[in-house]
């Protein structure tokens, strides 16, 4: 699945295809269902998403519904997973940092223009109890 984006820098303005997921969580305040499109970040069937909001100095609401229910959705084309969403850390968050700027480089861009550390969420398929 890809999501066409516009790009807009002082330098050059273009339209991309871009590889997206789709990440369902559970609002955290409403209750309900919140889907969003994030970049798609994934190494051996396990996947990251970064809390980014382009930049922003605040956290994308999706963040903060996946870190009150890590119990998570991901969509990837027509394959639906249920997930669990965990926060990483320390050398964790390094090597998928390094990945998740592999697939769309404009996070580094991201990093440097906020005070916030961005969050990066691993995404682990949940076990199902029978």
């Amino acid at each position: 699945m890809t999501l066409s984006v516009l790009v807009a820098r002082e330098e050059d303005e273009r339209l991309r295809d871009l590889p997206v997921v789709i990440l369902t969580t559970l609002g955290a305040k409403s209750g309900k269902i919140r889907k969003t499109p994030v970049m798609r970040v994934e190494n051996d069937g396990v996947y990251a998403v970064v809390a980014s909001m382009a930049g922003a100095p605040t956290h994308p609401v999706w963040y903060h519904n996946a870190v009150a229910d890590p119990r998570v959705e991901l969509q990837d084309g027509p394959v639906r997973q249920d997930m669990l969403a965990r926060e990483v850390t320390g050398d964790e968050k390094a090597l998928w940092w390094g990945r998740a700027v592999e697939a769309f480089p404009d996070y580094a861009e991201y990093q440097k223009n906020t005070d916030r550390e961005i969050p990066v969420l691993v995404l682990e398929p949940a076990a199902h109890e029978h």
